[in-house]
């Protein structure tokens, strides 16, 4: 698989992980019924004439995986970055899912350069929201990046 590939496939992934934990958080449903749901009916899959791009699907478990096993983790990491007067609770659940993301690959994988974690997460804001919105996950990831990955 070439370079260009394998970072097509990861951003791939990282958008469906955004999809499938909002899934998860919507609906009472475990990881393995909800990964395995991901692997024979989303990834890769022409779903409403929408052509969805092949994922790599070990990077897609292990970041559903890793945010589902962390969130708690998480939420405090994000929940202390916020402006004192924002509680985590008022965050969109997708906007939620973003940083929960985010959190893992800068915890987790440190294989993957802050500069590319962050960058990728705006890219998947940006699917979702407004530059306002890309800006805060930047800003966000940001601040968190420069206290976990010292």
């Amino acid at each position: 698989m070439s370079k260009q590939a394998k970072t097509q496939a990861r951003s791939a992934a990282r958008l469906a992980a955004v999809q499938a934990l909002y899934q998860m958080d919507m609906e009472d449903i475990s990881v393995a019924k909800l990964l395995s749901e991901f692997h024979m009916h989303r990834l890769g899959a022409e779903i409403e004439d929408e052509q969805y791009a092949e994922a790599d699907q070990i990077f897609f478990d292990d970041v559903v995986s890793g945010v589902d096993v962390r969130r708690t983790e998480f939420d405090t990491l994000i929940s202390s970055h916020l402006n004192e007067k924002w509680k985590i609770e008022r965050l969109d659940p997708t906007m939620l899912q973003i940083l929960r993301c985010g959190c893992y690959e800068l915890l987790a994988r440190k294989d993957v350069p802050k500069a590319a974690v962050i960058n990728e997460y705006v890219d998947v804001a940006h699917a979702f929201f407004d530059q306002k919105e890309a800006h805060f996950v930047n800003g966000l990831l940001d601040n968190i990046a420069k206290e976990v990955r010292k």
